[in-house]
């Protein structure tokens, strides 16, 4: 275990900062992050010695699993003995699912879409054939699966595949119309080929077109029926090599399906029919019917109708048989939806889906093809949706499904994740929830249950929550790489629905998904829940387990970047802080004539973008809506999206902040104590000098350029725009601000990093630290008051820098964002990035925690925001709070993303919070008990020390300071040609650690608080802006984000848990019997005619068929073999599970040839006792005695 002492990391501080040339004067992060002159208050003391108990050993990134629906699929299949599904997707993937637990998730190397799917029924494999043209096999008795063979077929294209229930020969059907054979267990093709030509009469003129059907009769196995596209059907006779029948319709076929009994089968066609067929009289087919055509006026003829694209022919021993089909509806219903019709007798029913039918398979009782197949369910899978309907009552109830394949129901543009949470949150969410569930469902158990899932060794809870455009947050159980959904709040319930066509009129700012979520915080201690919309508002939730009916409160924000565009030689008439409504005319006067607005009644001012509710609402058990605030117009200009969001429970705040400043809402007393332009906050801290603007700029920024978190990223069809942190002036120096400025105080001068400007220019914010006295006064003149506005110096210094323009603003995320380039957004909009509540020191000399706000900045700022609460619960109701600048300023290179506090021991402190007690509780006595507040973790008993340590972490580099003496103790460089998207200090192992993505893909971990690598792997490059806004840390080295817009990808960055993942896999194959088959009698079995498996070893074997062209077919091993197996499967635990199963297996089959031995020992031994008596009565007699 290796000690690290503070004073040693100062003398060689470059040591942990690989990546140390900056960009220009020295602003590496070896000198300029550390200051030798200031004094740690604690830095001498024996406690300095934190021990750093995470190694490199600790990580390792592994996938875990993938829950929602498989993204794009395009094929289906079924193992009706194991009882599980596969479906293949356009990108390759395939996820195999059984009972709930039992997903799987594995993927084509390749990544061309997947044709069709097959299962070895019973044997634990599966067959893909994918869109290259190539066919794989899978293993399926390992927890991972993983390919044992490939064929690539070089001169034809794959377009069906046929494997009969236990064979080992698959029949390939291509675009040229042959048809080849493949034995499964080599993987090798057959010579036998059935050659279009040969199939189809000698005097068709024309080409029969690709293959679409092949199947063996269900009478006699070496009878291939092939169905090509223009309409002929062939019936192959396998041993005589030779057409037994051909059947000619002037239709094209979709799909044939076989009567059980093998003397009919049933094709559907592209006009809408389907057509009965015999073997008897191929000539014609004896049944032709358009299931949803009308029969026109001249009486004669059916209309056509759009395609039948698949029937299914299913027979039953005490009914009707069941004909289902998808498609095949009346032209005429252009706007009707997607359907399955199911005819049953004379009854037809049409269910009409909400997705386009991708395929579907009736589920039947026999894996059998030739018994009654007793149909009881049909999977349907939809572009977008998986249901089951149930065949066994007469209104086709559907199937409740067990899977999380609703994910993506609206879709998700934010994610947040929380291992490790109150454990009681679970069964509350769970119990508030189930009240919603829908009614109607079949009342049998789920069909698709096979595979074996166990809870495994992780126990901690989990819960993932996802925020969707329509306004709606979902809360899951993700307990042991499960999904369950829990609970789903609607936000937008909160608001007005508008009435269409009032759009144009309105103060909306986003026309598609207003409602959509943008931001969520969660403090699962508390139960507070906070969303932050794209039309930017802010709602402060509180969970309740009673129903309440109550009117909504609303608070409306003025928020507006404050620089104005004044030109004048006298700064000295500008008062620096002037009050907001006596100086207000006097600076529109001064602003000129660019600053007024020809039509004031037409301009937006004090407008929210969305109406709240003003009726009383009833709100179910749950999560309550506490309150809304809303950002609103001002003069004209729309409100920005929010950019950053933070509440916190045992002080009653919530803090938001947007492009153009900083809000601080209470929310007990429901007053705004805060509501600043962001360079209002830096008091006399300032560190820029930037150039004036006229405000009436904003206005192009506004249309054309939302902020980065905004909703317009996740969305194509909106305008696409990616925040970009400027790399300012903070790149020349990355001292703590504050130090300089509190050593130079001319009030002639100001630096900038060191920089003299101008000597005529002002310290325009001398004297500005604000008392929220002031704030309350101007903010309580209520929705109409005049905006709060700064004047600006108007002759500080334009600083000459390279500015970025708007088309390079536009580069993806690999664009290098070099620190040599320091440039300052040419609109000086310096955006809110990162809020945190904590117990903190706020400024340099005090010697006692006391509650803060850290804000971070898009120039890599931060400011210490202090806190003055009332003492005592009684006057937290009615007292006011004050937030007042500090004076704090940090710096970091790039925009901040995170915050953290450690204690003088090295622990993560929480930030303090309230325990959840029922606002609308029935007992008196839980509404009139105190607060009971937590203030800092209970992980460490005590006391926080004389000192602690802020871990921060910007877009290019994390830093860990020690307050309160803000001496910069480690630096480390994470990337200087890319940026972070994500970071997150978490715990794992008991111990803590900065855990960042980075958008060349790259996911990393520091260790706590020296800033080592632990962790760097080139993971995931950022391809898709979903990736970049749904990526998410955890504790416990879990983490999550959106692989397609159906799907969430877990993975773990944990040794420990990558060594324990197979464990908590569910089992896709379990030893089961295969069914019998049913007595067909002594007669059928012998004189049957049904092929046997050996006939066709003995047709496509090498020794009859020969080898196929080498040139046709190349065979690929696998990666399934041992290695492959042992890699996927987890090493020797894998092995000898398979060994065991296939001991098992063994065991059983010489138990069956021990008793099958046995009986034909004492039929034998019967046999001759009966020979020896026949012989001992006739043994004396003569022949002519008999």
């Amino acid at each position: 275990m290796k000690k690290f002492n503070f004073r040693k990391v100062l003398d060689g501080l470059t040591a942990s900062s690989p990546g140390g040339s900056g960009g220009g004067g020295g602003s590496g992060a070896g000198g300029g992050s550390v200051h030798p002159g200031g004094t740690a208050g604690a830095a001498g003391t024996p406690r300095d010695e934190i021990q750093e108990t995470l190694t490199s050993d600790y990580f390792q990134i592994c996938k875990t699993v993938r829950h929602g629906f498989p993204y794009l699929p395009t094929a289906l299949a079924f193992d009706p003995v194991q009882k599980i599904l596969a479906i293949g997707t356009r990108t390759g993937a395939i996820r195999i699912l059984g009972r709930p637990g039992v997903d799987c998730y594995c993927q084509h190397e390749s990544g061309a879409a997947v044709l069709q799917l097959q299962f070895l029924i019973n044997e634990g494999a599966l067959v893909s054939a994918s869109a290259d043209d190539a066919l794989h096999l899978w293993n399926l008795r390992q927890k991972r699966p993983a390919i044992l063979h490939s064929l690539k077929f070089n001169r034809e294209r794959i377009t069906y595949c046929h494997l009969p229930f236990q064979s080992k020969w698959l029949y390939v059907g291509t675009e040229r119309g042959n048809t080849h054979i493949v034995n499964i267990e080599s993987f090798i093709l057959s010579g036998y080929v059935i050659m279009w030509n040969k199939a189809i009469e000698l005097s068709t003129k024309t080409h029969p077109g690709p293959v679409v059907h092949l199947s063996d009769s269900p009478r006699d196995e070496g009878k291939l029926l092939i169905g090509y596209e223009n309409g002929t059907v062939v019936l192959w006779d396998l041993r005589s090599k030779r057409a037994d029948l051909r059947a000619y319709y002037d239709e094209a076929i979709h799909s044939v399906a076989w009567h059980h009994e093998g003397k009919q089968f049933m094709c559907s066609h592209s006009d809408g029919s389907l057509t009965l067929w015999n073997l008897k009289s191929p000539n014609r087919p004896f049944q032709t019917t358009i299931p949803h055509g009308k029969i026109q006026r001249d009486g004669k003829k059916t209309e056509s109708c759009k395609p039948i694209l698949k029937v299914e022919y299913k027979t039953c021993k005490s009914s009707e048989p069941f004909v289902i089909f998808s498609g095949g509806l009346s032209y005429d219903k252009a706007c009707r939806r997607p359907s399955l019709t199911i005819m049953h007798g004379k009854a037809i029913t049409v269910l009409e889906m909400d997705h386009p039918i991708v395929d579907f398979l009736t589920l039947c009782e026999t894996p059998y093809p030739n018994e009654f197949q007793e149909p009881y369910a049909v999977v349907v899978l939809l572009e977008k949706d998986l249901i089951v309907v149930d065949l066994t009552q007469s209104n086709f109830p559907i199937f409740e499904n067990p899977y999380p394949i609703d994910i993506h129901e609206s879709p998700v543009t934010c994610t947040e994740y929380f291992a490790d949470c109150p454990p009681d949150l679970i069964p509350v969410l769970y119990s508030v929830g189930a009240k919603h569930k829908k009614q109607g469902y079949s009342n049998k158990e789920w069909p698709i249950s096979g595979g074996a899932w166990n809870l495994g060794a992780q126990t901690y809870p989990e819960i993932i929550v996802t925020g969707h455009a329509d306004g709606s947050v979902k809360f899951w159980d993700a307990s042991a790489i499960t999904l369950q959904m829990l609970y789903k709040l609607k936000t937008s319930k909160v608001f007005e629905k508008q009435k269409p066509g009032e759009g144009k009129a309105t103060a909306e700012i986003v026309e598609e998904d207003p409602f959509a979520v943008q931001m969520m915080y969660w403090c699962p201690e508390s139960r507070i829940f906070c969303v932050a919309g794209v039309s930017a508002y802010v709602l402060v939730y509180r969970f309740s387990k009673h129903e309440v009916n109550t009117e909504i409160a609303s608070l409306e924000v003025r928020l507006q970047y404050e620089v104005e565009d004044i030109i004048t030689p006298e700064p000295e008439i500008i008062p620096p802080f002037p009050d907001a409504s006596s100086q207000l005319p006097s600076l529109k006067s001064l602003s000129g004539s660019t600053n007024t607005v020809a039509c004031e009644g037409t301009m937006k001012d004090s407008i929210p973008c969305l109406s709240v509710k003003s009726r009383p609402v009833r709100m179910p058990p749950g999560y309550q809506v506490d309150l809304v605030i809303q950002l609103v117009w001002v003069d004209g200009e729309p409100p920005q999206q929010i950019t950053s969001l933070a509440v916190n429970s045992a002080y009653g705040l919530v803090a938001f902040g947007n492009c153009n400043g900083l809000a601080v809402v209470d929310f007990i007393q429901k007053t705004v104590l805060l509501s600043m332009g962001t360079l209002d906050l830096y008091g006399s801290s300032d560190p820029y000098q930037r150039q004036p603007r006229s405000p009436r700029k904003s206005k192009q920024f506004a249309a054309d350029n939302f902020c980065m978190r905004g909703l317009s990223n996740f969305y194509p069809d909106l305008t696409k725009r990616i925040r970009t942190s400027y790399q300012s002036l903070t790149e020349l120096s990355d001292s703590p601000v504050s130090l300089e400025l509190e050593r130079c105080k001319s009030p002639t001068s100001d630096h900038v990093n060191g920089h003299c400007t101008s000597p005529t220019s002002q310290s325009c914010s001398s004297g500005k630290r604000l008392s929220s006295a002031d704030v309350s006064k101007a903010n309580r003149r209520g929705p109409g008051r005049p905006p709060f506005r700064k004047a600006q110096s108007a002759a500080c210094m334009e600083i000459s820098l390279p500015v970025t323009t708007e088309e390079n603003r536009e580069n993806s995320f690999s664009r290098s964002r070099s620190s040599s380039v320091s440039s300052i957004d040419r609109d000086s909009k310096e955006s809110i990035t990162a809020l945190y509540f904590m117990e903190s020191f706020a400024r340099k000399h005090d010697s006692a925690v006391s509650p803060c706000l850290w804000v971070g900045t898009g120039l890599g700022m931060v400011l210490i925001l202090s806190l003055n609460l009332p003492a005592s619960d009684d006057s937290r109701q009615s007292e006011p709070v004050m937030v007042s600048p500090s004076g704090t300023v940090l710096t970091l290179k790039g925009a901040v993303l995170t915050f953290a506090c450690l204690d003088c021991v090295g622990t993560l402190t929480h930030p303090p919070y309230e325990v959840w007690r029922d606002p609308h509780s029935a007992d008196d006595a839980e509404k009139t008990r105190k607060r009971k507040l937590v203030m800092h973790s209970p992980s460490s008993s005590q006391d926080m020390g004389d000192h602690q340590f802020a871990v921060i972490c910007s877009e290019k580099q994390a830093k860990v300071f020690s307050l309160p003496s803000q001496t910069c103790l480690y630096v480390h460089n994470i990337t200087e040609t890319s940026f972070l998207l994500r970071a997150d200090v978490v715990t794992l192992c008991n111990s803590v650690c900065l855990a960042c993505f980075c958008a060349n893909g790259h996911i990393m971990t520091l260790s706590l608080p020296s800033l080592r690598p632990l962790l760097d792997v080139n993971y995931l490059p950022v391809t898709d802006m979903r990736i970049a806004r749904t990526f998410c840390f955890t504790n416990e080295g879990q983490a999550l984000y959106l692989s397609s817009p159906t799907e969430i990808q877990r993975l773990t960055y944990s040794q420990e848990m990558c060594d324990n993942l197979q464990d908590m896999l569910g089992d896709l194959f379990t030893p089961v019997e295969t069914p019998e088959a049913q007595n067909r009698g002594f007669l059928k079995g012998l004189f049957g005619g049904s092929g046997q498996a050996f006939d066709r070893e003995e047709l496509f074997g090498e020794a009859t068929a020969g080898k196929a062209s080498r040139s046709l077919a190349q065979h690929i091993p696998g990666s399934g073999g041992i290695e492959g197996v042992r890699g996927a499967a987890g090493g020797v635990i894998g092995d000898l599970t398979r060994a065991r199963i296939a001991l098992d297996e063994r065991g059983q089959k010489l138990g069956e040839l021990d008793e099958r031995t046995a009986s034909m020992m004492a039929s034998a031994e019967a046999f001759s006792k009966h020979a020896h008596e026949v012989m001992l009565k006739y043994k004396d007699k003569k022949w002519y005695q008999f």
